[in-house]
């Protein structure tokens, strides 16, 4: 049977990606957006939902799915704190985690990041860490944590940093095999399709995808 949805973070760069689709996949009769900003965008499948993702709690109500597809992340430089970044890619996740699943739905898939480990030293790699061992817990049928690496695709802001080391991975990219493969930059687009693959797998407990893993599975045909 046709199935609802829900997708936070659809306007950035994995989320926007993803959005279309999951418009466009049989599986789902609607989909669900929250956000705290409305969309660009009008279909017949699409909800869009404006929330306070400080006020979760107070919208319960409106988080009911089958699967649910987290996309939220920031960077430290656009937080602008430490707090602020903690906020976004620990507590928003992990409330609208506990939110969905409360309301049973089947599935999570989440973005995190490569490298993420609780006990990393990289503040960034320890916020996703942490939020990935509290959303474990969550009772979920399956959850999907996705670490891709660096990721390749238009951005509403622009960030020197990543556009260099997009272009040094580019480079040693012939030198990136086996092992060190999962370190090659991955389009955002390969990721959203490797998420609604899994989605439609069907799978159970949890799974963590490495960068390579969603390489392969993005670019998979059915």
């Amino acid at each position: 049977m046709p199935k609802t949805a829900l997708i936070a973070g659809a306007s950035g760069l994995v989320g926007s990606h993803l959005l279309p689709l999951l418009l466009a996949s049989e599986r789902y009769d609607r989909v669900i957006s929250v956000g705290r900003r409305p969309l660009p965008m009008v279909h017949p499948k699409l909800e869009q939902r404006l929330l306070d993702f400080d006020r979760l709690e107070d919208h319960r109500l409106q988080l009911i799915a089958d699967d649910v597809f987290c996309c939220l992340g920031t960077t430290m430089r656009r937080a602008g704190s430490r707090a602020a970044f903690y906020q976004v890619d620990y507590l928003y996740v992990v409330k609208l985690a506990a939110l969905t699943a409360a309301n049973f739905a089947a599935q999570l898939l989440v973005v995190s990041a490569m490298g993420a480990a609780a006990g990393s030293r990289v503040y960034y790699n320890r916020v996703k860490g942490e939020m990935e061992d509290t959303v474990r817990q969550a009772p979920f049928r399956a959850i999907h944590f996705f670490r891709p690496s660096l990721l390749l695709g238009n951005r509403t802001e622009q960030r020197l940093g990543e556009r260099l080391g997009a272009l040094a991975l580019q480079l040693l990219k012939p030198a990136l095999r086996g092992p060190l493969q999962k370190y090659r930059a991955i389009p955002a687009d390969t990721v959203a399709r490797a998420m609604l693959r899994a989605a439609e797998a069907e799978s159970s407990g949890p799974q963590v995808h490495l960068s390579d893993t969603i390489a392969r599975e993005g670019h998979r045909t059915r």
